[in-house]
């Protein structure tokens, strides 16, 4: 596999946002944030190109300002609604309690005032995601047992010891990460990281993790098994 498809692969399990709002420079900023915090990002200055956006990309969550000239915020959540069931986070004028509350009664499922901290957007993203979507939250930083995971690189690294994984592996970790403590299906598994869905290839790679991070692959502590169900990993954030 190569460099460019071990990225694709990445990507393609990482949340997907699109933020619409005329000012370039908030959406050049929150998009830097927002990459920066494991989120793919796009950006629309206006309705018209948000909504053409939306018919070439798929988005698991759309972050709508209200007041933007021509269509406004509101109207593209109106009309977005009739055709598509997208979480919508709408940003409001501080104050601006009207434009929360119709926000809100045309299917918003948040609503941030300006100005906010960046750090906030993120959680209430996060949030609007555990809650209308199944798709994979990474944490920025966890660990295994004592191997800090360091997505970047795809290694488990404690102190000077290195673990290296392979593509495959480093996406195994990350599905199972975004729903630390549940359990995933062989077929859920399968799906995250882009293998074949046959029981036995998810089965092997689970093996293999288990030879590098645990210390007694008879009984694991972090990566286990859920007869008939499928695997759970338990990780602590960072």
């Amino acid at each position: 596999m190569t460099k460019l498809d071990q990225k694709v692969q990445v990507l393609s399990i990482l949340p997907h946002v699109l933020v619409v709002d005329d000012d370039q420079r908030i959406c050049e900023l929150l998009s830097k944030f927002l990459t920066e915090n494991d989120f793919v990002v796009m950006h629309a200055n206006d309705a018209s190109q948000a909504r053409k956006m939306l018919e070439h990309f798929e988005f698991d969550v759309l972050v709508v300002d209200v007041m933007m000239p021509g269509e406004t915020g509101l109207e593209l959540i109106t009309s977005i609604r009739k055709y598509m069931d997208i979480p919508v986070l709408l940003l409001t004028a501080l104050g601006e309690a009207e434009d929360r509350i119709a926000g809100l009664e045309v299917g918003a499922d948040d609503y941030l005032a300006k100005p906010f901290e960046p750090r906030e957007l993120v959680l209430r993203l996060n949030a609007i995601l555990r809650r209308t979507s199944k798709v994979q939250i990474i944490p920025a930083s966890f660990k295994v047992g004592r191997w800090h995971f360091d997505s970047e690189q795809e290694e488990f690294v404690d102190g000077e010891n290195v673990i290296r994984l392979t593509s495959v592996e480093a996406n195994l970790i990350r599905a199972l990460a975004s729903r630390s403590g549940e359990v995933m299906s062989r077929e859920e598994l399968a799906e995250s990281c882009g293998v074949d869905a046959g029981e036995r290839t998810i089965d092997v790679q689970v093996t293999r993790l288990r030879r590098k991070i645990e210390e007694n692959t008879r009984a694991p502590r972090y990566l286990q098994t859920v007869r008939g169900k499928g695997y759970l990993l338990r990780i602590e954030e960072i």
